[in-house]
Parts: C-alpha cells; structure tokens; sequence
C-alpha cells in the first residue's frame, strides 16, 4: 500500500483543526495506517484535540500486544478518548473541545475501519465511489429517520452538528468495518472540508481524471478543489492505494 496525507487550512479559517497521519510501515502489530482526525474547540483547542487524539492512538497501538486488529484499534480509541476528556476537563482553556477520528489499517486485502463523528472513509474502484463509514451527525440521523434527503443535508443549517466526537464524553461508542479489497483500489479519509465542499461524484471524477498521476498531485487537486467550491472549513485528506 502506498499513502499520502496533507491537510489544509481552507480560506474562511484563521487556524488549522484537523490532523491527518500515515504509515505504509508497520505500527506495532499493525501492518499500516490511515488517519484523520477533525477537531472542534475555540482558540487552539480544536488543534489541540486532533493531534492528542492521533498521537495517543498512536501510542496505544505501539503498546499494544495483541494481534486482532479491531480490538487494537477500539482500545486505541478508547485511550484517545480518554486524554483529550481527561486535557478538556483539567484545563479550562481547553473546556469543550473535541474531535472525530476515522482509523484505517490494511492487511491481506481486508480494510479495517472505525470511524466516531462525520470524517469519512471512501472506496473509489471501477469508476465507482462508495462511503463505508457512516457519519454520527445530526442530519445523517434525519436522514435515517426519512426526515431529510441527501442532497438538502448539504445545505442544512445544523449539518455540522456531530452526534459523537472524541474526549467529550467518558465513553465512547466507535463504528466498526471490515471490507475486501480489490488491488488498485483507491482508499480515501477526509474530514467535512472536503465532503461538504466536493460532492461524491466529483471526488471520484478527481481520482479518476488523475489516474496515472502521484497521490500526491491527486490529493493537492481534491484539496485545491475544496478551496475553489469555498473552502468553508480545514480540509484533511488521506489518499492510499492498494
């Protein structure tokens, strides 16, 4: 597998919130990794949260000695959880801040997912682009519910309303997936600055249009198309291929 992460601070925003880290190398028994992580919070705090939250996942894996890759990873979030609550209730310049998290490891051509809040992960194969995570978010639920189609929870005045997020409370209930994958298929993180600025079809179009070209050039493409549709927000994007 190969990967390439960047983010980007949008144009309406004076600080960058989100984090995103790879590894095509293993992380203690995991054999690689994918992440991306949003964070919300006033003066720094949403910064602060991102990188805590992926630094502790990070640590915890490497201590870690087992060999499920889901347990791995549900006990990583479980100590994310734990240090961005635990900075968040000690410090008060920290109060209320939080962040989602979406977490990938690929081995034998199953993709190990978990996902807590509304950053993505996406499959782009055969022309096709599929979201296998499911957003904790106030309009996915009303969406659920038959409330409210897709195309008007773009615009809804409460669509940035997550119903999940890392270090707000004491426990934390992550998604978990399990999918196969086909070689050449394209895996996609990324936070709301890119999905709520690129529709769907319009990522795949970019990963598409790009074939042949480095992830790298790719992932400045669906970043600098964000900031042209907008740029409303931090923009974190994650591109590995199998």
């Amino acid at each position: 597998m190969k990967a390439f992460a960047l983010t980007n601070i949008g144009i309406k925003r004076n600080t960058n919130q989100d984090y995103a880290f790879t590894s095509e190398h293993s992380v203690g028994n995991l054999p690689n990794i994918l992440i991306v992580a949003d964070g919300m919070g006033g003066h720094k705090a949403g910064e602060v949260a991102s990188e805590q939250a992926v630094n502790a996942v990070l640590e915890s894996i490497r201590q870690n000695e087992s060999t499920d890759k889901i347990s791995i990873i549900e006990e990583a979030i479980t100590e994310a959880n734990k240090k961005v609550l635990n900075m968040a209730t000690s410090d008060e310049k920290f109060k209320g801040m939080g962040t989602t998290l979406v977490v990938a490891t690929l081995e034998d051509n199953v993709l190990y997912v978990a996902n807590v809040g509304d950053s993505r992960l996406y499959l782009i194969d055969d022309n096709e682009i599929r979201q296998i995570t499911r957003d904790h978010s106030l309009v996915q639920e009303m969406i659920s519910l038959g409330e409210l189609d897709k195309e008007s929870a773009r615009t809804h005045t409460n669509k940035n309303v997550i119903t999940r997020a890392i270090g707000v409370d004491k426990k934390i209930v992550a998604d978990f997936f399990e999918v196969d994958i086909a070689e050449k298929t394209k895996i996609l993180l990324c936070s709301d600055g890119l999905s709520n600025m690129v529709e769907d079809n319009q990522i795949n179009e970019i990963i598409e249009s790009c074939e042949g070209m480095t992830l790298e050039d790719t992932v400045h493409k669906l970043i600098d198309t964000a900031n042209e549709n907008g740029g409303m927000d931090n923009i974190a994007v994650v591109l590995a291929e199998v």
